[in-house]
């Protein structure tokens, strides 16, 4: 009873609650303001992500046409058809390989550079190689990787390191002429005699296979051997205009210097002379009764560098050029990770006595550990659509070698294949590939939000 008066007395004095206020989100916004402002960026992601996504998917089961459902069988061609397997392989040797040798150069770089003086100098040339587009990269790196060592980088470095070691070539197109003298091929490139030779009765070696106008250098008219001894001549046994005799030193013939001439006896080499400025030798006495051998050095073809770009190399050649733009990208982050490791930390290690590689291998690079994650992440992402560079860098012939599953979508669908269904389920199969890679990025930026 007395609750029953409190409660009457307490509704007739107390002024009624107020009405509730509109409800907020966590934001401090109503959600219909939130989703106002939120529908533009909705639409542009509907239309240019979701649809794609899911037309993509639809298209992939159908034909070429797009007029006949096919299931799957799209999918199944593509773990199938050839071109798609070797598409498949060198796309995972993309994602195991690149983005792991650029975060190496990129964690090398960033740590080496604290040291110097110029390192914002050095960082600067690496990083710019990032301000170019992937389609002047690859012209630029086809140019690089070209077979000519007169045009190509490459080739110039490593024909030129190569001829260090080895002797060139002298006339890589001579050889003998078959109607006169006795040379005879002797295996390995090398021509022989096939009778001796003896002092005083000169040796003549007439050699053909050169145009007088294409001989190194400004060469002098051939002269016949003269003295004692055992002696002889190489030439060219031939004139611009024709004329004279064959196997006869004639006037206007040109003297070959610098052939390599050897006194064989036996099977073994007793002496060796060179052919002067006018095509002349001189043996020593102990050549008397041997065959003379020109080696197969004489007319070897030049060393011209490497195939860059044949079907075992393109694919290292691709990646060493996506290397050298994208090693200043993981140099920056790392650079910018390590700027926040704390120095007492690697002051105590060394006053504790690690070495510098110990340092930097059980200190800095744990410390990193979350950087060198985040860029890995994204370079796995990258190379699975990389394309711009294979297609331009790899010449039509070994483009098959070198293809990945990008460039097999275009090809499918634009480069004459003409199956729309096929490259959908190229592209199907490319986001299923990235998705394992951006559900482990999402997990690791929750985990260090939750820190």
């Amino acid at each position: 009873m007395p609750s029953a008066v409190a409660k009457t007395a307490g509704s007739a004095g107390t002024p009624p609650a107020p009405p509730a206020a509109p409800r907020k989100g966590v934001t401090g916004t109503r959600p219909w303001v939130a989703a106002l402002f939120l529908l533009p960026a909705l639409v542009l992601l509907g239309a240019l992500v979701v649809y794609p996504i899911g037309y993509s998917v639809w298209r992939s089961l159908f034909d070429a046409s797009g007029s006949g459902f096919v299931g799957l069988d799209n999918y199944a061609e593509i773990f199938t058809d050839d071109a798609t397997l070797v598409a498949v392989r060198n796309t995972a040797i993309w994602v195991a390989v690149a983005p792991a040798l650029v975060t190496a150069l990129g964690l090398i770089f960033a740590v080496l550079t604290e040291r110097v003086r110029w390192g914002t100098a050095f960082k600067l040339v690496v990083f710019m190689p990032m301000a170019i587009s992937m389609l002047a990269a690859g012209i630029i790196f086809r140019l690089v990787y070209e077979q000519d060592p007169d045009q190509g980088v490459a080739n110039a470095v490593v024909t030129s390191v190569h001829d260090l070691f080895t002797d060139a070539s002298v006339y890589p197109k001579a050889r003998p002429n078959a109607q006169a003298g006795d040379l005879r091929p002797s295996g390995g490139g090398s021509f022989t005699t096939e009778g001796t030779v003896r002092a005083g009765i000169p040796a003549l070696l007439p050699l053909v296979g050169i145009a007088p106008n294409r001989l190194p250098g400004d060469p002098e008219d051939a002269k016949a051997p003269t003295g004692n001894g055992v002696t002889g001549t190489v030439w060219l046994d031939f004139r611009l205009g024709g004329g004279g005799e064959k196997g006869a030193v004639d006037r206007g013939e040109k003297a070959l210097e610098g052939v390599t001439v050897e006194a064989v006896k036996d099977g073994k080499v007793v002496a060796t002379a060179t052919s002067g400025a006018d095509g002349t030798f001189r043996l020593p006495e102990s050549a008397d009764g041997s065959r003379l051998r020109l080696p197969g050095s004489n007319f070897a073809a030049p060393y011209n560098g490497i195939d860059w770009l044949g079907p075992t190399l393109v694919t290292p050649a691709v990646i060493g050029s996506y290397v050298w733009m994208w090693a200043g990208f993981a140099m920056v982050l790392i650079a910018a990770g390590l700027a926040g490791v704390d120095r007492n930390l690697l002051e105590a290690a060394r006053v504790d006595g690690a070495n510098e590689w110990q340092v930097f291998r059980r200190i800095t690079v744990p410390l990193l550990a979350p950087v060198l994650v985040v860029v890995l992440v994204t370079l796995m992402i990258n190379v699975m659509k990389i394309f711009d560079l294979v297609y331009i860098i790899a010449p039509q012939p070994t483009q098959d070698e070198a293809n990945v599953l990008a460039l097999q979508l275009y090809l499918a669908s634009y480069g004459g294949g003409g199956d729309f269904g096929l490259g959908s389920a190229i592209g199907v199969v490319l986001l299923l590939l990235v998705l394992p890679v951006m559900w482990v990025n999402i997990r690791r930026l929750r985990k260090e939000r939750q820190r």
